[in-house]
């Protein structure tokens, strides 16, 4: 039973991402990552002031723009324009959710998929549909560097998905069915019957759900490696009037049938930033 830290890892990649910044600006190449925030979010302003942290920690310049939640869509799509034009901007980041009356499709599809580090721009999806992406989207790609660092073997284990969403299950899947990482996938959805019978032949078992604690021990069978991104807000037991972050598995009940599991928070969430400095590091060398 071991607990993966992607605190850990990921402080191992930055260190790594550093000496590669380092040596972008001794030639005069300064990365840059330009991340859009709309409105007043609690949440999205915490994962942009983690990337913000991050950047600095790399040597990657910082480039915000904090936009009015009334913004129009055509005044959000003018801004990736200009950033998009910018040649001194090498990587755009427009953080999701954004307010009801834009399209986020629209919004993603106009960045420029040279500048998508975050790999969601519906050209890369495509490209990674055939093994060349410019970019890998950051959480699937930071589940793999979790696995990969963990010396946990991917190629020929049945890995089951739970949850098809298109930044995560579907691309994760995609990613590891590929060749290279060569894994058997089964991608399960709510409309998925028998879901419990299908997560029990899991070797490695991916809960993106969006369920708080949905996957307990009853979904597993001994020695499988979980990996948890389910970021979930509930009730705190021990201080009711506040909350706590749980995942989309219940650690504690879990726990002693694992061979590996990633915690909540303290897993995936870190991959999923240090993969975007990658990204943008990479941008930046092309």
């Amino acid at each position: 039973m071991e607990k993966i830290s992607g605190t850990q890892i990921s402080n191992t990649i930055i260190e790594e991402l550093k000496i590669e910044a380092d040596n972008l600006k001794a030639k005069n190449i300064l990365p840059t990552l330009a991340v859009i925030l709309v409105g007043n979010d609690p949440a999205s302003a915490i994962y942009v002031n983690n990337k913000k942290k991050a950047c600095q920690k790399v040597g990657i310049i910082s480039l915000e723009k904090t936009l009015p939640e009334q913004i129009s869509e055509n005044k959000l799509l003018n801004i990736i324009d200009e950033l998009n034009n910018d040649q001194s901007v090498h990587g755009i980041l427009c953080q999701l959710p954004l307010p009801p009356h834009i399209n986020e499709k629209k919004i993603i599809e106009r960045i420029d998929p040279k500048k998508d580090v975050d790999g969601i721009n519906p050209i890369n999806i495509g490209r990674l549909c055939y093994g060349s992406p410019l970019y890998y989207p950051c959480t699937p790609f930071g589940i793999v560097q979790l696995l990969k660092r963990s010396n946990i073997e991917i190629s020929g284990k049945h890995v089951v998905i739970v949850g098809r969403g298109p930044t995560i299950g579907r691309p994760l899947s995609i990613i590891l069915s590929s060749k290279g990482f060569d894994s058997t996938v089964t991608v399960c959805h709510s409309k998925s019957t028998s879901i419990q019978t299908i997560t029990k032949t899991a070797d490695i078992l991916v809960a993106a759900i969006g369920k708080a604690k949905f996957i307990t021990k009853d979904f597993i069978k001994e020695g499988v490696v979980i990996v948890d991104v389910g970021i979930n807000r509930i009730p705190d037991e021990n201080s009711p009037s506040k909350s706590k972050v749980v995942g989309d598995v219940d650690f504690e009940d879990v726990f002693p049938k694992v061979r590996a599991i990633t915690p909540v928070p303290g897993g995936v969430g870190p991959m999923t930033v240090a993969m975007l400095m990658h990204n943008t590091i990479l941008a930046a060398k092309q």
